[in-house]
């Protein structure tokens, strides 16, 4: 049975009538920052002329209990709407009651806080979640805070009514299925068509001649392949010809050049038969290829294909905008991925078989770059956690090794443009940990557009820090108070860090930037009961920092000494602003940070930013 479900309507997921349980054999709540508030932009950014369709709900129903449903598949995003309009009806945008519609199996901290969470999302939440801390699962306890933190930047009756038209296909399996062979075969289903696949398909219909699709899917397919060097996805002979001996040129526009190409080895591989395969003597020619394995290292790229699309067609149009001139939306969204090819396509004075062989060309240059310029989290040994990489590939007797990416003029002293390239990297890294969502991640797109430019590399971390600049003038250095609280935006902490790193590297030399998805108050909110006053100027800049979501759950209520001294090791690894802070509160008292101290810090730290900023009072 399937059964269309709106989440707000008449007949809603989370009537009052139905009840899903999750089952122990399914996983823990595991959703974090990034699957949150992509869900919550997937649903802000829909056309409300027409309805969203967030996917499937499979479930089996409880025998015995007509109305209660075993969750099989998509429990994730069930827990996550579940908490989503909870906040929603805590906030009063919606009116009425969710109910508790949902509750876990065997799972005593998670059943506890679903069962708890209009206390959680109460005025006075975070004294209930000090006092039950051992029986709260954080897991869920960040996802609220998660959803709490999203809703700082967006306008909730928007998105209200937005909801009302988001319908979710609830898939009930055959009685007596036999769940185990269901989820088997689940997870070796085939991956559905996605929408990259079909524009790959359209732009290949664009051209007639076999070889052209066939260089064009050549191309296509190693740029789609965001792991490692993009030169590495070609085999040996390719290799060499687009990006020269030493696998580090950027490759050329000309497409008639590479079409005429013709790669003797893989043609002898090709034409092999079997009887040649398996005579006497027989040995497979050496290709070339050469993993990033080999060298010990494995490269992610932090964004996917998908998205590096978007950015490359944006970067695209805007160098070629006599041809092709058009405007395309301000987010990045996977989502439109054909309608903004199609958008662009229909725009352009070329035919559509030239847009195919020009787009191909700078897609291999543009992930040229993007390798070369953009970071990436590089594993070495046996890391798990991974760090901020900014390198280029070389080679040597035909196996990989990677250098620091030199943002130099050739005539300077190495040390020069490792400093750079050091400078590089930490103001990027503040970038992508500031913007979690790719679909606001322009900064990529404005370095990939300078990349293509004529200006020396040297300049480089300029351009990077300009858009840095630009972000905390327009969302802090231009507000009329520094009094934002938890709305401060997340790239105002990072860039002050990166500053206070840049100006005492020596000091500094272990920091790197993270996902510290959470603004805390140093001075807080709500302090516990009977331990140090209220402070009606909490929110000010200099009683801020940012920390990661787990670290605020431990803060909770303390007094800025309490702090200090029960977490000393989180603030002295923290950011850099929380260190200072730190130092600070080790040499007075809590009302004399309030009184004074705090003001002090403040009035620092935005002098900092303003000379960075070249604004001044």
């Amino acid at each position: 049975m399937v059964r269309q479900l709106f989440i707000l309507d008449e007949v809603t997921i989370f009537d009052k009538g139905d009840n899903y349980v999750i089952p122990r054999y399914q996983r823990a709540y595991a959703w974090e920052d990034k699957e949150i508030e992509q869900l919550i932009d997937d649903i802000y950014d829909i056309d409300d002329s027409d309805n969203y369709y967030i996917g499937s709900l499979v479930v089996s129903r409880v025998s015995g209990k007509s109305e209660t449903f075993e969750v099989v598949d998509g429990q994730q995003r069930l827990t996550t709407l579940f908490l989503l309009l909870q906040y929603l009806v805590s906030v009063k945008a919606l009116e009425g009651e969710v109910g508790q519609s949902l509750t876990f199996d065997c799972r005593d901290n998670s059943q506890f806080t679903l069962s708890h969470i209009k206390d959680i999302l109460s005025e006075n939440g975070s004294d209930f979640v000090s006092k039950s801390s051992d029986r709260i699962e954080l897991s869920i306890l960040n996802g609220v805070k998660a959803i709490r933190q999203k809703f700082a930047s967006i306008n909730v009756d928007n998105f209200v009514s937005k909801l009302q038209h988001v319908v979710l296909y609830r898939i009930e399996v055959p009685e007596n299925t036999d769940l185990n062979r269901y989820f088997e075969i689940m997870n070796t289903r085939g991956e559905q068509l996605e929408q990259h696949d079909i524009v790959k398909a359209k732009l290949m219909s664009f051209l007639t001649k076999r070889n052209e699709q066939e260089l064009f899917a050549k191309i296509w397919d190693a740029c789609s392949d965001m792991t490692g060097y993009v030169q590495m996805h070609f085999s040996k002979t390719y290799r060499e010809f687009f990006f020269g001996g030493g696998w580090n040129c950027q490759p050329n526009d000309e497409w008639d050049k590479y079409l005429n190409y013709d790669s003797e080895s893989e043609e002898e591989c090709a034409s092999l038969t079997l009887k040649h395969i398996i005579a006497k003597g027989f040995k497979a020619a050496e290709n070339g290829e050469s993993s990033d394995d080999d060298a010990r290292v494995r490269f992610d790229s932090i964004i996917d294909f998908p998205y590096f699309l978007l950015h490359a067609l944006r970067v695209f149009i805007r160098l070629n905008s006599e041809q092709w001139d058009v405007t395309l939306g301000d987010l990045l969204d996977d989502k439109k991925l054909i309608y903004d090819f199609d958008k662009v396509i229909a725009s352009g004075k070329a035919s559509e078989e030239e847009f195919s062989q020009k787009f191909i060309m700078h897609l291999l240059q543009a992930r040229y770059l993007f390798d070369c310029y953009i970071i990436k989290r590089e594993y070495t040994g046996e890391d798990q956690n991974g760090e901020w990489s900014l390198k280029e590939l070389n080679v040597s007797k035909q196996k990989p090794y990677y250098v620091n990416t030199k943002l130099n003029d050739p005539r300077e002293w190495e040390t020069t443009y490792a400093t750079r390239t050091k400078e590089c990297l930490m103001i990027q890294s503040a970038l992508r940990v500031s913007y979690t969502s790719p679909k606001v991640m322009h900064w990529i797109t404005e370095l990939l557009e300078w990349t293509f430019g004529e200006g020396s590399n040297s300049e480089y971390v300029q351009v990077v820090e300009s858009i840095a600049v630009k972000a905390v003038k327009n969302n802090f250095l231009d507000a009329e108070d520094f009094m934002l609280g938890v709305e401060t935006h997340h790239v105002v902490f990072n860039f002050l860090d990166y500053l206070l790193w840049k100006g005492n590297k020596e000091k500094y030399s272990d920091f790197m930037f993270e996902f510290r998805n959470s603004v805390e108050h140093w001075y807080p909110q709500n302090p516990s009961e009977g331990s140090i006053s209220q402070w009606d100027d909490k929110d000010t800049f200099g009683n801020l920092c940012i920390v990661p979501r787990s670290v605020n759950s431990k803060f909770s209520n303390l007094s800025p000494r309490s702090k200090r001294e029960t977490f000393e090791k989180v603030v002295k690894e923290g950011s850099l602003k929380l260190r200072i802070m730190g130092e600070i509160i080790e040499k007075c008292t809590n009302e004399e940070w309030k009184a004074s101290k705090c003001k002090e810090h403040e009035d620092e730290m935005i002098n900092i930013l303003r000379q960075a900023c070249g604004v001044y009072d």
